[in-house]
């Protein structure tokens, strides 16, 4: 199974009037990166930077002035993502963004079936939260000390480890891989023996014979068909 773990970086909230100005993703293959990635700058093309989208990506204007159109980059961003599923944490936010630059130049829209939302999986997974992409950092161990700033990037590759943590996969997959490589150590069977003994005595009823003689009338009184009556029978038959 081929999945794209994917990020952006916009100029604002708004996927109607705002732009992409950020773009990467990592590739996972059964649920372990294969090394390929992809990542670019993108000029918004005029579109100004919202002052509190810059201070959370500190990326400006004047970085973008040398780079590409999101027209330029496209097919090369169609050809990555190509028949995988694409993973985002908030999803939507990213999907209607990654739309509206398609619809802009004239190319399908992702499915929604193409889509994986982490945020959607941490709230079922843990829901008292957090589930910020820091937070889950930190409930998995995952070191993020280097994330001073949003970047679209190294956010996919803290996302990619948050992932298979959400999901289980690298356990599953680590165990699958031992064992179909045949690995002596994958499978360890212990045989251990039990040897029941008989008493060499039978323990003493517990019931006298005056409370055994009440309950044989109660079972009396509880009419032919009652259910203390095949049990007695039964015992008496073995």
């Amino acid at each position: 199974m081929r999945e794209i773990v994917f990020d952006t970086e916009t100029t604002g909230l708004d996927w109607r009037d705002d732009r992409v100005i950020e773009l990467g993703g990592i590739e996972l293959v059964n649920r372990f990166p294969t090394g390929r990635s992809f990542h670019r700058y993108i000029n918004p093309q005029g579109r100004e930077i919202n002052a509190e989208a810059q201070a959370v990506h500190g990326i400006s204007m004047a970085d973008l002035a040398d780079k590409p159109s999101f027209g330029d980059i496209v097919e090369e961003f169609i050809e990555f993502i190509d028949g995988a599923h694409l993973v985002a944490h908030n999803a939507g936010f990213d999907i209607a963004f990654i739309n509206a630059e398609f619809a802009r130049l004239g190319q399908p829209a992702v499915e929604q079936g193409r889509v994986v939302d982490t945020l959607a999986i941490a709230k079922r997974k843990h829901p008292m939260g957090p589930n910020s992409l820091d937070a889950l950092c930190r409930r998995y161990g995952i070191d993020n000390s280097h994330r001073t700033k949003h970047g679209a990037l190294l956010d996919s590759e803290l996302l990619a480890e948050v992932y298979i943590e959400l999901i289980g996969g690298k356990q599953a997959a680590l165990g699958l891989d031992s064992i179909a490589s045949g690995s002596s150590s994958a499978i360890e069977i212990t045989t251990i023996e039990i040897t029941i003994r008989q008493r060499p005595a039978p323990l003493a009823p517990r019931l006298t014979e005056a409370e055994l003689a009440a309950h044989g009338m109660l079972v009396k009184e509880l009419g032919e068909k009652a259910i203390w009556l095949k049990m007695g029978e039964a015992a008496a038959a073995q």
